[in-house]
Formats: C-alpha cells, sequence, structure tokens
C-alpha cells in the first residue's frame, strides 16, 4: 500500500530507501520503497510479457488520445481540465480493449467501429456544455464527411446561457477533426494511424462575438476541413461543439479562462 507523508519534514528524492513524491491531482506528499525492475528486465525478461503487451497497447492509446487534442489544439486550452489527457487515453483503451481478433499487445483501436463511446465527451469535466448553453441547435454533415454547420435558431442569452459574472459576450464553437484507427505495425514495434495525411486534420470555426444582453439572431458556423480531402471508412470525424465566453472592454474582446464548454457532439 502506498504511504501518504502526514508530518511537517518535507524533502524531494530519496532517504534511507523511502522515495517521496506528488501525484498530479491529489493533495498531499507520497512515499514508496526505491527499487523494483530494472528497464533491461522489463523489454527482456518472460516474466515481464504481460507488462510489455500493457506499455505498447497504452503507447498507442496514448497516442490516438493525442491526435483529439492535437486537432483541437487551438481552442483547448482554454475549453479543457488537466485530466484530459488521461480520460482520452482511457476511452482509447476502452475501444482497444473491444478488438478480439489481434493478441494481446496488437490489438487495434478501431475508432470507427465503436464511434458512440466518444460523442458526448465534455472536454472540461467540470463544466458542462449542457449547464451552459441550452438554446436549441442542429448540426448537420455532408456526405463527404468534410464539412458541418452548427445551426442554432434565433434566441434569447438571458434565459438560455448559464455566463460568469462578468462576461458581456459570447461566441459560438463548431470544430470537426478526423480521427483515423491506430493499428500496431509489426516492422516498427508501434502503433501507427491507418490514414496519417487525414488524423488530426481539422477546422474550427466561431460565430461573431454575440452579446449576452440582447436576443440573438439564428446563426449558422460551418467548418470545413481543409484540402478538400477524400474520407477513408477507417477515418472518424469528431464534430465538437462549444461556446466562449468574453468581456468587451473599449474595441476589444478578452476572453475568460473559466467557464468556456467543449463537448464532442456526434461522430460521423
Amino acid at each position: 500500500k502506498m504511504a501518504k507523508q502526514t508530518g511537517l519534514l518535507r524533502y524531494s528524492g530519496s532517504m534511507g530507501g523511502v522515495r517521496h513524491f506528488k501525484i498530479k491531482g491529489l493533495q498531499g506528499d507520497y512515499a514508496g520503497l526505491v527499487g523494483g525492475p530494472t528497464a533491461e528486465q522489463i523489454y527482456n525478461d518472460s516474466a515481464f510479457e504481460r507488462t510489455r503487451e500493457n506499455m505498447s497497447e497504452f503507447g498507442g492509446c496514448a497516442s490516438a488520445g493525442k491526435a483529439v487534442r492535437v486537432g483541437l489544439s487551438q481552442i483547448i486550452k482554454q475549453m479543457s481540465d488537466s485530466r484530459l489527457t488521461g480520460r482520452l487515453t482511457a476511452l482509447m483503451k476502452q475501444i482497444n480493449l473491444e478488438d478480439t481478433a489481434n493478441p494481446r499487445g496488437q490489438r487495434s483501436i478501431e475508432i470507427s467501429a465503436y464511434q458512440s463511446l466518444i460523442a458526448g465527451i465534455n472536454f472540461n469535466i467540470n463544466v458542462s456544455l449542457a449547464g451552459i448553453f441550452n438554446a436549441p441547435y442542429t448540426l448537420t454533415n455532408n456526405t463527404a464527411r468534410d464539412s458541418a454547420t452548427f445551426t442554432v435558431p434565433t434566441f434569447n442569452p438571458a434565459n438560455l446561457i448559464n455566463a460568469p459574472a462578468g462576461a458581456t459576450h459570447f461566441r459560438l464553437v463548431n470544430a470537426i477533426v478526423g480521427i483515423s484507427d491506430w493499428v500496431y505495425n509489426p516492422a516498427t514495434s508501434s502503433y501507427e494511424p491507418t490514414d496519417p495525411t487525414l488524423n488530426s486534420l481539422s477546422d474550427i470555426s466561431y460565430s461573431a462575438y454575440l452579446p449576452l444582453n440582447a436576443t440573438t439572431p439564428a446563426t449558422n458556423v460551418t467548418t470545413n476541413l481543409p484540402g478538400t480531402p477524400t474520407m477513408t471508412a477507417t477515418v472518424s470525424v469528431l464534430n465538437c461543439i462549444g461556446i466562449e465566453f468574453y468581456q468587451q472592454v473599449g474595441g476589444n474582446y478578452y476572453l475568460f479562462a473559466q467557464g468556456n464548454a467543449l463537448r464532442c457532439d456526434t461522430v460521423f
């Protein structure tokens, strides 16, 4: 069992065969014994075969999750929580476990077959889009799967938006990002996207700056993947919608650090 330090003594590194450290996202100081298997044992000893299998698949799931973050890098900082990376990796691992055709350590990450597991994820677990934005809307995508339109009819923000204190304006966000399936390549002993040119390909579009104290007119926000790509069956398109809040000072709009929300609404 992992020890937790409760006294006043604090130091970094190890002492007397005990190392002290912090865990991201948790309060307090933790301690554990120094030691464990060597890197050579982990990579070569038959006793650690299961560990190597887990490491291989974990690396692939982390890469697949990173592809989502890369595609949304323009907005991800103000729209996510500190544990998003781990949650996306866990989500990809859930998909990875569905593969029963390949051996452990080489199971594919077939996002295209399990799109429903991604749809609905909020990028900030502490700020749900449904708790911030309640106006009716529709999402439509074209048959080529390279464009999507976020349509919001006329509505009153005072009734349907839960804005942070001090905000004067908001912008609606529509984002699409292509995410490839990932497969294990024995030649490189690593996971690779089936469609690298389409993986993380994205477009992010915004509405105008809209005042919170006036009726919002009917709004369309359309995204188009660059280069009119030909989408394949092993690439899924995540359609994410969100809202950003601003404070107007003079002629400038200043983005709020908190209160913004983004959700993967549909995957097609």
